[in-house]
């Protein structure tokens, strides 16, 4: 897949991204807390709403509260949120898991509570897979975040062709009535599950298994938390149509805005944080003129040779693994 789909000549002036809401605009950034943003949004107008909230994890950019303050507040936000979606919108939630004194606190269980409390339909619960993180010493270390895709009404934008998988037997046939001996699958492929995978086969399955952004990834930026451009592309392509708005409430860094910007549909969002707009701005800026660090969507994951230095087993392991075998010998009866 290519990394740019559409023409971007209608985001022709860098200048033109707006920092207030602008109905004929094609870029909004709000420099500010999104509950005020929120306020000069009409009703009905985004069609996808797609953001990974702050997790209230002690970070730097976080004041840590208790669960029920953090959810308390966040349920205010979603009840505007349930306001300004299309009724054919959609809104996909990403989040991991509130940590406090060991105990884990799943956040999708918390949140889904909230979501239908406000009348959102859920359509899927997407696990989001990625190999690296921290390690944990008295549990076992998390490799997953979950994305709560919720809807609106049973009235929704689905597009499954852009996401379509290619399918693991494409010379199936069907066995039995009016069909039979010919194809049974599409020859676009197949529909991806809500466990989604992206290895050498692309879109394959519902486990998303997509490398967060650590240090070494080409999007990385000052942001502690930052999710890559290639989970936003996904729920892009399938929920929305071009020139509709998508908008992401906890901006960050801009990762939702680039991501809606280079499939051709119109970018919002709100950040408080003067570091992460600045940042915003000039990744929005570089996707513009087509030079933004990312990751390509579809690329493979990539898999050690083994020939690597840090994928070989270290020459003090194998010693000490010798010396055992040799007391272990020494003793045996």
């Amino acid at each position: 897949m290519n990394e740019t789909l559409f023409d971007l000549s209608s985001f022709t002036d860098c200048d033109q991204i707006k920092d207030s809401y602008d109905q004929a605009a094609r870029i909004v950034l709000y420099p500010g807390d999104t509950s005020r943003f929120l306020e000069t949004v009409p009703n009905q107008s985004i069609a996808l709403i797609i953001t990974s909230p702050p997790y209230n994890l002690g970070k730097d950019y976080e004041n840590r509260t208790s669960i029920e303050q953090y959810l308390g507040m966040q349920s205010q936000v979603i009840k505007q949120l349930y306001r300004i979606l299309r009724n054919d919108g959609s809104i996909c939630w990403q989040v991991g898991n509130f940590v406090d004194k060991g105990e884990v606190y799943p956040l999708d269980i918390f949140y889904y509570g909230i979501f239908k409390k406000q009348g959102f339909y859920l359509r899927n619960r997407i696990v989001w897979h990625f190999g690296h993180g921290l390690h944990a010493s008295k549990r076992f270390s998390g490799r997953y975040e979950t994305i709560l895709w919720f809807t609106k009404s049973d009235q929704y934008v689905f597009n499954l062709d852009p996401v379509r998988v290619p399918s693991k037997y494409p010379g199936k046939r069907h066995f039995k009535g009016p069909n039979q001996g010919k194809p049974s699958g599409n020859p676009l492929g197949k529909n991806p599950s809500d466990i989604w995978e992206i290895v050498a086969q692309d879109w394959e399955e519902e486990i998303w298994d997509i490398p967060n952004v650590k240090a070494n990834h080409p999007e990385k930026t000052d942001h502690p938390c930052q999710y890559p451009i290639e989970l936003v592309e996904r729920c892009i392509l399938a929920l929305t149509k071009e020139d509709d708005w998508v908008f992401d409430p906890y901006a960050g860094v801009g990762t939702s805005l680039v991501a809606a910007i280079l499939n051709g549909r119109r970018a919002m969002g709100s950040e408080k944080e003067a570091a992460y707009i600045e940042i915003a701005r000039q990744r929005i800026r570089d996707s513009l003129n087509g030079v933004v660090r990312r990751r390509p969507i579809g690329k493979p994951v990539y898999q050690p040779t083994g020939n690597e230095k840090v994928a070989r087993i270290p020459q003090e392991w194998k010693e000490n693994s010798e010396e055992r075998l040799l007391e272990e010998k020494v003793n045996y009866p």
